[in-house]
C-alpha cells in the first residue's frame, strides 16, 4: 500500500500544534462553531494578511487574551476553523465501492460551500508563501487528516482488487481533486459546483485510477 499513501504525511505528534484541544475545554461546541464561522467571514472580508486576532476578538465578543489562551496563534485558529466548518470529507465513507465512494463524497458538496471554500484556499495558498506557521498548521490540523481519509479510502479499494497496488495514479488522486478545486475558477471564470466535480471525478479520477 505504499503507492496509496505516497505523498501523505501523517499527522504530527509532536511541535506546537500537537494538542491544543487540550486548553479548549471551557468552549460549548455551539460557541466554538459560532467563533470558527465568524472567522473564515474576517478571512473572507480581509484576506489572511490583515486578519488580526484583535479583529477576531471584535467579531466574536470575546478577549485577544481568551484566543491565545485557548489557540495559541493565528495559525492555528484558521486551520481550526477550516477543519471544523469543511461539510465533506472521507473518513466516514464506505459504500463497498470506490465509484461509490466517490459518488457519495460528490453528493455530500453543497455549491454555495464549494465557491466559498475554493475562494479562500486560493487566498491561503498565496498566503503559506510568507508565513510558514499557516503552512505547518494547515497540514497537521487540516491537511494531514484529509489526506489520512482518503488513503483509507484508496487501500480499501486496493484491497477489494478494484484498483492494482502499483497503478501510479494512486500518487495522484489528492493533486487532482485539489487543482480541480483550486483551478476551475482561475480557467473558467466560474465556481466549482456538483455537476463539474461529479463530471471530473468519472472522467479524470476514475479513469486514471481504472475504475
Amino acid at each position: 500500500m505504499a503507492a496509496a499513501t505516497h505523498g501523505a504525511t501523517s499527522a504530527a505528534t509532536t511541535g506546537p500544534h500537537r494538542d491544543p484541544g487540550a486548553r479548549r475545554s471551557r468552549l460549548t461546541p455551539e460557541r466554538e462553531a459560532e467563533l470558527y464561522a465568524a472567522v473564515l467571514d474576517l478571512l473572507r472580508e480581509v484576506g489572511y494578511e490583515s486578519l488580526t486576532m484583535d479583529a477576531v476578538a471584535t467579531r466574536t465578543r470575546s478577549s485577544k487574551a481568551t484566543l491565545y489562551r485557548q489557540w495559541g496563534s493565528k495559525p492555528v485558529l484558521v486551520a481550526r476553523a477550516l477543519r471544523h466548518t469543511t461539510p465533506t470529507g472521507f473518513a466516514d465513507i464506505d459504500t463497498g465501492s470506490l465509484r461509490g465512494d466517490f459518488h457519495e463524497l460528490v453528493a455530500r458538496m453543497n455549491n454555495h460551500q464549494m465557491e466559498q471554500d475554493s475562494a479562500l484556499m486560493r487566498g491561503l495558498i498565496h498566503a503559506v508563501h510568507n508565513s510558514p506557521e499557516l503552512l505547518q498548521a494547515l497540514r497537521e490540523l487540516f491537511i494531514d487528516p484529509e489526506l489520512t481519509g482518503l488513503n483509507t479510502l484508496l487501500a480499501r479499494s486496493v484491497d477489494r482488487g478494484e484498483i492494482s497496488w502499483d497503478n501510479a495514479a494512486l500518487n495522484y488522486v489528492p493533486h487532482m481533486l485539489l487543482g480541480a478545486l483550486i483551478a476551475h475558477q482561475l480557467i473558467e471564470n466560474r465556481p466549482v459546483d456538483q455537476r463539474f466535480m461529479s463530471d471530473y471525478v468519472n472522467t479524470v479520477v476514475l479513469c486514471a485510477l481504472g475504475v
